[in-house]
């Protein structure tokens, strides 16, 4: 039995499909745990496979390359840390959304999502069976409780936990962004808290699939319901968390505290964030953008500007015999973006059409 832990939090942007490119981001934040002296690392929920993957789960070869990979990473276990991380897992007949612990080269145990989310952007029970409500984790004579996403929206898991020993939640997530979504799990997290009497370390994924953009803003609260680490929204970011058993039970010493963005800001930055992944994971060479001289246009150019510098291409069209200043307003645009532009001149009769 130990009184101190050191437990690594990777929020990490996983890319759907990806299961040898998530593997290998999996593996370079394992490397810097082990390096920082973590005695344990947790990632984000269905990492290996992205999240979320949809119809991807339906395939078996999929699932089994899924379980190759987290076979794979068990073996770099064998001298710690010890992992917890995301994957679908099939056991017999029954699908379901899963954390695997890998602890002495192998894959020691699994928990399964008990509350599967079926409203707004999910429909998990579509593709997933809910698991039996879970049990506590044994690490180094500590009971660790991961609960997943969802389970902890209710009361039922995060009680079934305290009741069986649990001495810290750890709690993997795949949460989409809205605003003021951060003070939402805040008091979600709060009422779990105050409810068990135990710690509790929420981790969230970043980075953009399709539709939904995921803003990270990973945190730990301790029991006493004190901040003791949160980390920043929308970037990527390993945590090196320390914590200490005493009279009262398992505390997390106080670590960073980013500042989080707010209203425009945020949605700002889950705009860009989720522009950016959606041409890079879907392979796009580049992109083209109409733009004119107003301020959506401006708004277009300035969104892409923070992503890496892929291939970009600005179109603008002007009627034949306008005036040089309905091209000099994005080009002056452009120009500020880093964009190449492409002038366009139309006759007034296909302008007017």
């Amino acid at each position: 039995m130990t009184d101190h832990l050191v437990i690594a939090l990777a929020q990490l942007n996983p890319t759907v499909g990806a299961v040898t490119a998530n593997l290998a981001k999996a593996r370079e934040a394992y490397a810097a745990a082990r390096k920082a002296g973590a005695d344990l690392i947790l990632y984000p929920e269905l990492y290996i496979s992205g999240y979320p993957p949809e119809d991807l789960v339906l395939r078996p070869s999929f699932v089994a390359a899924c379980r190759s990979a987290i076979e794979d990473l068990a073996k770099d276990t064998a001298d710690g840390p010890a992992v917890l991380v995301g994957v679908p897992w099939r056991e017999a007949k029954a699908l379901h959304n899963a954390v695997a612990f890998l602890n002495n080269g192998k894959i020691e145990t699994l928990r399964f999502k008990h509350d599967l989310p079926n409203y707004g952007v999910f429909d998990a029970k579509r593709v997933f069976a809910a698991g039996p409500a879970p049990g506590p984790i044994n690490f180094k004579g500590v009971r660790l409780g991961v609960p997943i996403c969802e389970d902890i929206w209710t009361e039922e898991s995060c009680e079934t936990l305290a009741e069986t020993g649990a001495e810290i939640l750890l709690v993997p997530n795949g949460s989409p962004f809205e605003q003021n979504k951060d003070d939402q799990r805040l008091n979600l997290v709060v009422a779990r808290i105050t409810e068990t009497g135990l710690p509790l370390a929420y981790l969230n994924q970043i980075g953009g699939q399709d539709e939904l953009v995921f803003d990270g803003a990973s945190f730990v609260i301790n029991a006493d319901r004190s901040l003791a680490l949160q980390m920043p929204m929308f970037e990527e970011a390993l945590a090196i968390t320390e914590w200490t058993r005493g009279d009262k039970g398992w505390r997390m010493e106080k670590s960073d505290i980013a500042r989080l963005p707010e209203k425009e800001e945020e949605t700002w930055l889950a705009c860009v964030l989720g522009l950016k992944d959606y041409v890079e994971k879907n392979r796009f060479p580049g992109v083209v953008l109409g733009l004119s001289g107003g301020i959506d246009s401006a708004t277009a150019s300035s969104m892409r500007r923070p992503a890496p510098r892929r291939s970009a291409c600005a179109m603008t069209w002007c009627r034949s015999g306008s005036r040089s200043r309905a091209f000099s307003r994005p080009s002056s645009r452009c120009s500020m973006a880093g964009t190449a532009i492409r002038r366009k001149r139309t006759s007034n009769r296909a302008a007017a059409a």
